[in-house]
């Protein structure tokens, strides 16, 4: 069987059509992984990342100086989240915007939202979302005194529509849910979800960060009324890399984000007195925005339109397929469970596994060059970026994995 696996994850990696873009990213000669499978936490970095960072530094920076800004910096979050829509998002132009953190324009969205709702006072969440969108909804309703309504949801299972339609009332103004689960992968039914809060009434705003770049996502035609996400896993932006938020054009009149800065202003050199804020897009930005983290983004924006989308999701369903095949037949035995969906139509970029002792065993792992992740309780995330992870990799990491578990045993 293992000889099996083996020669699978040869044929695997021999068949893919996007095994090429493997050598665009950098492996520094003494780098110690042996088997990367936290794509989904922080991407790795292009080649081509490098050269545009010394090429701004060196001609735009240094070159052009304050000269940048009205060269084209100031239109960058607008463009390249144009650029971002069109290729992972599914957006139109002129409703995404590159700034902040995801942290950020997710509690600028949801007050946004709030205030195009008024006289509702519930926001709908889910119990098991990541932890930023929980805590930025608590703090809001505190300050707001505002209903806090909470589904109760099965890790291996996900948020299901029919749990939303049970949840939402006439005094819903906003559900936040995750496109994919960041712990199981869950893939939720973003289509069907939005259409039941919006038969309640309220806005639907979903957090895209494990799904951007690896799944293919339909904000426009989903009905989707508001999106955060960020740019640092499977976008390969670089730690702590700005997010991207997207509204939907037919409510963009009316949101009124709640930090004005100037850079959201209709005309942000004039420095005026009084907050007007700029039409369209542009009115869900704040301050300066983050040029020079910008830069990577424009690299993998090109390398993700030129392998497309619908290669990258065909290539993740492969990966985590394989991953799955490992675990059944390798860690299964050794008392790991799988606590991620089988059907790949519900499955994101990501599998988790579960162990009681998995979080003593990260360390070992990681010395032994294995990188995945860990999450609370007991979960092994393993998540292969498509465009950068060999099905070589993932067999190498897994039975490592799995020698680690028989020492144990």
């Amino acid at each position: 069987m293992s000889d099996d696996l083996l020669e699978r994850a040869a044929d695997l990696d021999a068949s893919d059509p996007l095994a090429r873009y493997r050598d665009d990213f950098i492996t520094p000669a003494d780098a110690d992984a042996v088997s990367y499978l936290d794509g989904n936490s922080l991407g790795r970095p292009l080649a081509a990342t490098g050269a545009l960072m010394d090429q701004f530094i060196q001609r735009q920076w240094a070159g052009r100086l304050i000269r940048g800004w009205t060269d084209s910096w100031m239109e960058w979050p607008l463009v390249l989240g144009d650029r971002l829509g069109q290729i992972a998002l599914g957006a139109a132009p002129g409703q995404v915007v590159i700034g902040d953190s995801t942290t950020v324009l997710i509690y600028k969205l949801a007050r946004a939202a709030l205030a195009a709702r008024p006289g509702r006072r519930k926001i709908v969440l889910d119990t098991d979302n990541f932890p930023t969108d929980r805590y930025v909804l608590e703090g809001i309703a505190a300050d707001r005194d505002l209903e806090l309504v909470w589904i109760s949801t099965d890790p291996l299972e996900g948020i299901h529509a029919s749990q939303v339609a049970s949840a939402v009332d006439e005094d819903t103004a906003l559900v936040l849910f995750s496109h994919v689960a960041y712990r199981s992968g869950w893939m939720a039914d973003v289509a069907e979800i939005s259409r039941v809060a919006h038969s309640a009434g309220a806005l639907a705003m979903w957090d895209l960060c494990h799904s951007a770049g690896s799944v293919p996502i339909s904000l426009d035609a989903w009905g989707v009324d508001l999106a955060a996400g960020c740019t640092y896993k499977y976008l390969n932006g670089g730690p702590g890399a700005p997010a991207f938020a997207y509204a939907r054009r037919e409510l963009l009149a009316e949101l009124r984000q709640p930090i004005w800065g100037w850079m959201g202003h209709r005309a942000s050199f004039e420095m005026g007195p009084g907050y007007q804020p700029a039409e369209g897009a542009r009115a869900l930005l704040s301050g300066t925005p983050a040029i020079l983290a910008m830069v990577p983004l424009h690299a993998n924006l090109d390398m993700l339109a030129s392998a497309g989308i619908e290669a990258v999701r065909a290539k993740s369903v492969l990966l985590t397929e394989y991953a799955l095949r490992l675990a059944d037949a390798w860690l299964a035995p050794l008392g790991v469970s799988v606590v991620s969906p089988r059907d790949p139509a519900r499955r994101g970029g990501h599998v988790t596994l579960r162990r009681p002792g998995f979080a003593d065993l990260l360390d070992p792992l990681w010395e032994s060059g294995v990188i995945p992740d860990y999450r609370q309780p007991d979960g092994l995330r393993i998540g292969p970026a498509p465009l950068s992870t060999s099905f070589g990799e993932v067999h190498r990491g897994l039975s490592v994995l799995r020698e680690l578990l028989a020492k144990q045993s």
